[in-house]
């Protein structure tokens, strides 16, 4: 065990959306941060998400105001910080009479449309269908159409996590929190990794572990939670892309619940989401066969091209933790987020713990977390994060522009993989693409686009260890790849990594 054991303002345990979130906010104040993930960065809940930046507009219908006014803002914040991974996107509803009338469609999406901050969106509005060209079945005629936005959900979890680390905070992945103790008006905290077990200090706590947070507390610091926690599953199948055009269908439900079809990576179509409780091992979330027939039988009510079980290329799962508020239906539960802050005696260190909240909404979260704290960091400065870029933002004109620079420089790349490179890291591109004229100056060439330089760039960047956190959390080639191919990537990681130990030690 390492003898040192240094103190900071805050530690975060949680490497999630809202636990980057927190970091990044709370270092930009002037804190010193450590924050701790057992796993890759956005490797459970925070990656398993639809891929959307919205207002959640089924949520009007549990009147749920103050939440969607929040996310509605956030979209056009969260745009102009991080425009790369980010984009507008139209959602197309089928009217079906019998679920909802029209009038009820219409006074919920003129509410979406004025009820936050919209400038860079479009306005809704109702469209007929051709029956000759429309991928829906004949009978459905006429819709609505909204606007809402696209994100890379886990490149939204990296990129606040570097933003961190760039401005100070100590960002470490698998390690784990085992467990906490005050002592002295600080939190002793003890962290293991595969490599050693250690301790830090720290003046705040911050419990941000998603599904975990209330097992967290009861297990890890042995104290009660304060509130009760529910634990609903959501999964999506992904398929062969079943329409043309870029355009996403939110599909109503006979249960009430809507299922989107979303364009996902120029080849694909996203279908989810689920939404039933959780009982089972939160390291290990897989799809149900029920789930897989409901997800199937909404589109087929929907859609002329009909899908089957062979169709599915890829299924993901995750666990939302959604504080207890003892509804009946999972779908019914607030997606609202609850902070709660704890202290046993009037001095001791506080524990602020994360219940809840979604992926839109994280960044307010978390001014809202560190204004929970302010009471024991008086000098903290002003809120900071709305106007400040994400990396890879900075003195980016478009995402499209990017993309022609990218191929004027470089003579051989691809329309395609230019447009991969923009799309994740924007203006950070040029890290790994700095006066590279060739592809075949790339380094080792892994298959489909994927080389040495931005391997090595990831590696050194961004956390990523393994192939899996390539190939599913920073690039999305995973579909690509054969059984070969990730073995030869994972034999260049296995160097790369021994080789920086060996420097290290040097």
């Amino acid at each position: 065990m390492q003898v040192n054991h240094p103190v900071y303002d805050v530690v975060v345990v949680g490497g999630g959306i809202n636990g980057v979130g927190i970091a990044v906010d709370a270092v930009g104040r002037g804190l010193s941060v450590f924050l701790c993930e057992k796993d890759d960065l956005a490797s459970h809940t925070s990656s398993a998400s639809s891929k959307l930046i919205h207002g959640g507009l089924r949520y009007l219908e549990y009147k749920e105001f103050r939440l969607v006014h929040e996310a509605l803002v956030e979209r056009e914040v969260l745009l102009a910080k991080a425009p790369h991974i980010i984009r507008p996107l139209r959602f197309v509803m089928p009217h079906q009479p019998h679920l909802r009338p029209a009038w009820l469609i219409r006074t919920g999406l003129f509410v979406y449309d004025h009820l936050g901050k919209r400038e860079k969106l479009a306005r809704s509005k109702h469209i007929t269908f051709d029956a000759a060209t429309s991928p829906l079945k004949e009978e459905v005629t006429q819709g609505f159409e909204y606007s809402d936005c696209a994100v890379d959900d886990a490149r939204l979890v990296v990129l606040n996590a570097m933003h961190a680390s760039e401005l100070g905070a100590r960002i470490v992945t698998e390690t784990r929190c085992i467990s906490a103790y005050r002592e002295n008006g600080l939190w002793v905290i003890q962290l293991e990794n595969a490599q050693d077990t250690y301790q830090v200090q720290a003046k705040a706590l911050v419990n941000a572990a998603g599904p975990w947070v209330a097992q967290f507390i009861q297990q890890n610091l042995k104290q009660k939670s304060p509130y009760g926690l529910r634990l609903v599953q959501g999964s999506h199948i992904v398929v062969p892309r079943i329409y043309e055009g870029n355009k996403a269908f939110i599909l109503q439900n006979d249960d009430q619940r809507i299922v989107f079809a979303i364009p996902y990576l120029d080849q694909y179509t996203l279908i989810g989401t689920t939404d039933h409780e959780y009982q089972g091992n939160l390291d290990r979330v897989e799809i149900t066969q029920p789930e897989i027939d409901y997800l199937l039988d909404v589109y087929n009510d929907y859609f002329k091209h009909q899908l089957g079980s062979e169709d599915i290329l890829w299924t993901y799962s995750g666990v939302r933790s959604l504080c207890d508020d003892e509804s009946d239906n999972p779908s019914a539960i607030t997606r609202d987020y609850t902070l709660a802050v704890s202290r046993e005696q009037q001095n001791d260190a506080p524990l602020l713990s994360v219940f809840g909240g979604k992926l839109t909404t994280y960044r307010k979260l978390a001014e809202s977390a560190i204004a929970h704290l302010q009471p024991f960091f008086p000098k903290l400065s002003k809120p900071w994060t709305e106007k400040a870029l994400l990396p890879g933002a900075e003195n980016l004109v478009s995402v499209e522009c990017l993309i022609q620079e990218i191929m004027q420089n470089i003579e051989d790349v691809t329309f395609q993989l230019a447009s991969r490179w923009a799309h994740a890291y924007g203006s950070r591109v040029w890290k790994f693409l700095k006066g590279i004229t060739k592809t075949d100056e790339l380094g080792e060439d892994f298959g489909h686009g994927l080389f040495a330089k931005e391997v090595d760039y990831l590696v050194d960047q961004e956390w990523a260890r393994i192939s899996q956190d390539i190939l599913w959390r920073r690039s999305k080639l995973g579909f690509q790849f054969t059984h070969d191919e990730i073995q030869l990537l994972e034999q260049y990681l296995l160097k790369l990594h021994l080789k920086r130990s060996q420097d290290t030690a040097a």
